[in-house]
């Protein structure tokens, strides 16, 4: 086992910290992860196929929309009585560069 390292720590300030964050609590609950990579393999999709998808309740998956919608991961959409939901591309990839880079 290695031993201890006792130099002193210092964090630099980390600017993007903030915004890695708050995608990443986007993606803190099984059933946004699960949104989210259904959203990927789509140009659109309206919130009752996401809830066929899901063993929830109508009004849990718009919670869990709503919150993936803050983050900005995902945009919706009014398309008459529906939402269509999709995933918004370079937010996704705001992501990818954010966990590369731990």
């Amino acid at each position: 086992m290695k031993r201890c390292d006792s130099t002193p720590v210092k964090l630099k300030p980390d600017p993007t910290a903030e915004d890695f964050a708050s995608l990443a609590w986007a993606l803190a609950h099984p059933a946004r992860v699960q949104i989210v990579r259904l959203l990927i393999g789509r140009e659109a999709c309206v919130c009752g196929e996401i809830v066929d998808q899901l063993p929830l309740a109508q009004s849990t998956v718009s919670q869990h929309l709503k919150i993936l919608k803050e983050s900005g991961l995902i945009h919706g959409e009014v398309d008459g009585p529906k939402v269509c939901y999709g995933i918004n591309p370079k937010r996704l990839e705001q992501l990818k560069a954010f966990v590369a880079k731990l």
